[in-house]
């Protein structure tokens, strides 16, 4: 009970060795088998509406009400007591562009080129890339690499942007919302089961250990009928 007393609820006692951190994707449904027909719209609504739920907290006016403008390019480092509220960065949805579900509603799902949204998965304390913006890419797993054609990145060239670490916990960093990738997969071979594989790529970032498939990436399948 004593040893007990000595732990904070705020922070890990030891830091100095953080893993590095998995990934996740949304929609996330039953699987990651992100399988429709673009003439059937019930096959793809279920994914248009995850999506929906899931950037309901970044919204624009929301992010705007509970969060502040940050500087990019650079940490926020917040000092104080572990017990003081952190302040969060603003990740607006409109910083994903044709991903935002804004302009088309649909997510892309409609056409046929949808979107998928990547997240790091939280650690308190961390500092990706060491001064270097962890980027994303995405490739086919395994088969033919030319039924991957294209792909967009948003916001920007597909870069968590350093602003929004470290991430101080739950207790403290109560509006937090974890920043996003979104990955615009315009040129898809249709009628095939494409498997996909999205990276993270930046120093002490590793996405290469089989025994693991979200450290640092994260496979997926692709089936898009027309």
């Amino acid at each position: 009970y004593v040893m007990l007393l000595t732990l904070s609820p705020y922070t890990p006692r030891f830091r100095d060795r953080v893993s590095p951190p998995g990934v996740m994707i949304r929609p996330y449904l039953n699987g990651f088998t992100i399988a429709f027909n673009v003439s059937q719209p019930n096959t793809w609504q279920p994914y248009v509406d995850n999506m929906h739920h899931f950037l309901a907290a970044y919204d624009d006016k929301v992010q705007e009400e509970k969060n502040i403008e940050c500087v990019p390019g650079q940490y926020f480092i917040q000092g104080g007591n572990d017990s003081e509220e952190k302040k969060a960065c603003q990740f607006k949805r409109s910083l994903l562009q044709n991903c935002s579900g804004i302009e088309d509603p649909t997510f892309g799902y409609s056409k046929g080129q949808p979107c998928i949204l990547l997240k790091m998965n939280r650690i308190i304390g961390y500092r990706p890339g060491a001064g270097v913006p962890v980027s994303v890419d995405c490739k086919v797993q395994k088969g033919n690499e030319s039924h991957l054609r294209s792909v967009d990145f948003y916001p920007g060239n597909g870069t968590f942007d350093l602003m929004y670490y470290p991430y101080y916990g739950k207790f403290t960093h109560v509006n937090y919302t974890s920043p996003l990738v979104a990955m615009h997969f315009t040129d898809v071979q249709k009628n095939y089961l494409v498997p996909i594989q999205c990276s993270l790529n930046g120093k002490g970032i590793i996405n290469n250990l089989n025994s693991d498939r979200f450290l640092g990436r994260i496979i997926f399948t692709l089936s898009i009928g027309k």
